[in-house]
């Protein structure tokens, strides 16, 4: 039987050799709040997730509330700059405005709304939004409104392009969001990740049906 000396020399020649790839802080936590959910989840499993003391994670983030906040915003800002790359890669001129809405809505989905970023914020919202609101002021202002304000930028380029017409950009920005969104929530709600094919279909009837709402009709000439 060993002694408690030899013991506790073999655990402290095990938990460096377990913590080569220490995990950031931020990162371990995301992992647990996404598992646990934010009531469940300790800093005691965070700090082993991330190899690193409990004292430490105290010394960074105070308590949980302030350590879920800013892994909320963290992943919230990763998935701003995916969602910011999708909003450049739009063309100023657009020569085939429907490919383009096309192209455009499966970058937003495939690289912003349904990657694992984007799982893991609509999973935390759903799972823990009810219950803690105040949690997630930081992502209503910087996530949905941003997206939202960047989005009606191009529509409102566009409505002034003649190539929509768009009385309420903000609103056409939201309906947009919600139309490209609309065949792909049933597989992520069941924990699931949308196919390819299933990402381009749900693209082509979103942008059709907006493309009805908004695409500037010409009268036919007599």
């Amino acid at each position: 039987m060993k002694s408690r000396n030899a013991a506790a020399s073999q655990a402290k020649t095990i938990r460096p050799a377990q913590c080569l790839k220490r995990v950031p802080i931020l990162d371990a936590a995301a992992e647990v709040f996404c598992r646990e959910g934010f009531s469940g989840a300790s800093i005691d499993e965070i700090a082993e997730e991330a190899c690193v003391s409990r004292q430490t994670i105290y010394n960074h983030y105070r308590e949980k509330e302030t350590l879920f906040i800013a892994v909320v915003a963290d992943v919230t800002a990763r998935a701003n700059t995916a969602l910011f790359a999708a909003l450049a890669a739009f063309p100023d001129k657009p020569e085939n405005l429907r490919e383009d809405l096309i192209a455009f809505a499966v970058d937003l989905n495939r690289n912003c709304l349904y990657n694992q970023d984007g799982k893991f914020l609509r999973k935390l919202v759903q799972s823990e939004g009810p219950r803690y609101p105040h949690l997630f002021e930081a992502w209503r202002e910087h996530g949905p409104c941003k997206i939202g304000m960047a989005l009606g930028a191009i529509f409102a380029r566009l409505h002034h392009q003649g190539l929509l017409h768009i009385p309420d950009c903000d609103l056409a920005a939201r309906q947009f969001t919600a139309l490209i969104n609309a065949d792909l929530q049933m597989t992520t709600l069941l924990g699931g990740t949308p196919k390819e094919e299933e990402i381009r279909d749900a693209a082509e009837q979103a942008v059709d049906m907006f493309l009805r709402g908004y695409g500037v009709r010409t009268e036919p000439v007599l």
